[in-house]
């Protein structure tokens, strides 16, 4: 999409969208929560939401204990949001704003989360910068989980065209650094009660 400004269509999506209005709004994220119990991660594991947005998974995580919570989103206005919604708790989380693709991190995780981010990335050099960035990220014998609408699912989200993968296909692109652990699909229904076809998988470096 020629001079498409990322940063500025989620700021306007975040500044006047309702949480409840929008396709992804997802109050029990089950597949997400099935990957972080199936890890057996420890209270003090290095964690990371890679668009997490204003989404409800960093609740969930504070409620099970954990203590190094980070939340990255292109999205100032999406942070704000998730920080008045938290309340005093939002100080637990080291919050960051930045679009993926210019992410420099100052630490190692030990698990690295990403609910349709990944799929944005159309374009190959895009989607070549997002896995060097992850493999630089997350600590040997760390976990990736990566969820995408799947070929069965929407071809667009927001407006903007994403790319679909299968099971297979998004294994590809990661197994030159890292080892495929699991893949499930499942059904997100949206606040329209639509269906939105979504393919999860999970690698460890």
């Amino acid at each position: 999409m020629e001079n498409f400004n990322r940063k500025k269509h989620w700021e306007d999506i975040y500044e006047n969208k309702p949480l409840e209005s929008v396709s992804w709004y997802q109050p029990n994220p089950e597949a997400s929560l099935h990957f972080i119990e199936q890890a057996n991660l420890p209270k003090k594991a290095k964690i990371i939401d890679i668009g997490g947005g204003d989404s409800f998974l960093v609740d969930f995580l504070l409620k099970a204990g954990f203590e190094d919570i980070t939340v990255l989103d292109i999205s100032n206005a999406a942070v704000e949001r998730a920080k008045k919604r938290l309340g005093d708790e939002a100080t637990k989380v080291k919050w960051i704003v930045s679009d993926i693709l210019d992410f420099v991190p100052d630490a190692t995780y030990d698990f690295w989360h990403d609910r349709a981010t990944f799929h944005f990335l159309t374009v190959r050099q895009e989607i070549d910068r997002y896995i060097k960035i992850a493999d630089q990220s997350i600590a040997v014998g760390g976990i990736l989980v990566v969820g995408t609408f799947s070929e069965q699912g929407p071809k667009k989200c927001s407006g903007i065209t994403i790319k679909q993968y299968s099971a297979q296909s998004i294994s590809d692109l990661f197994q030159t650094c890292f080892r495929k652990i699991e893949c499930m699909t499942i059904d997100h229904i949206t606040p329209f009660d639509t269906k939105q076809h979504f393919v999860f998988c999970s690698f460890r470096k």
